[in-house]
């Protein structure tokens, strides 16, 4: 896992971890509320590569906070490790249908925590590798360059719904001109019809 992996502290009583962690290379931000966890996450600056989330906090609680982070596209998949005093399998459960990544009951030993951190964060990391060995087996699979823009202005309106004669009409071609702008189109993507197309040129962000 290269680099220095940025972690945010949401706790209203963080020294320990704000002390702690920094020692064992981590980059560190506090926050004391969920309140202010999301005024930095909203940042266009922010970066982190997960969160330690306390449950019990004034002005807004874990469970709230998690709500709010699983909401925004920006932090969705971003690891999230609840921070606990209560030792309850209901509240577990219930913290990981919300979205949690893990749950840790306090008191716990330092070691235990480091663990999970770096359990998650391999994780991610692995999913990571592996998303763009898939991006660039597709665009080795397909050059997207060698598709004419007028090609792409077919696919793009063959991913709106338009039929033949919609795309005919719209681009001012005879109906038999968009069939041979198809033809090309599954030729050189390497599909057989309309929908593998358009699946494959999202995927490699061909169109919208």
């Amino acid at each position: 896992m290269g680099g220095v992996a940025s972690l945010l502290i949401v706790d209203d009583n963080p020294k320990f971890l704000e002390d702690a962690l920094p020692m064992y290379g981590y980059d560190v931000t506090v926050a004391k509320d969920g309140l202010e966890a999301l005024k930095i996450l909203s940042k266009e600056t922010a970066h982190f590569d997960l969160v330690l989330l306390d449950v019990m906090m004034p002005n807004m609680d874990g469970w709230d906070t998690l709500k709010a982070i699983r909401k925004k596209k920006e932090t969705e998949h971003l690891p999230v490790i609840m921070i606990t005093a209560v030792n309850e399998d209901q509240k577990i459960v219930s913290g990981l249908k919300i979205g949690a990544d893990d749950y840790i009951v306090k008191p716990f030993i330092l070691p235990n925590l480091l663990a999970r951190i770096e359990a998650i964060l391999r994780r991610v990391n692995w999913q990571k590798e592996n998303q763009n060995k898939t991006e660039k087996n597709l665009n080795k699979d397909v050059n997207i360059e060698v598709l004419t823009p007028k090609e792409k202005e077919v696919l793009a309106l063959v991913a709106k719904g338009a039929s033949n004669q919609e795309i005919a009409d719209k681009l001012c071609v005879r109906d038999v001109t968009v069939k041979t702008h198809l033809n090309s189109i599954f030729k050189k993507l390497k599909v057989t019809n309309r929908t593998q197309a358009v699946l494959l040129a999202m995927q490699i962000d061909l169109i919208n």
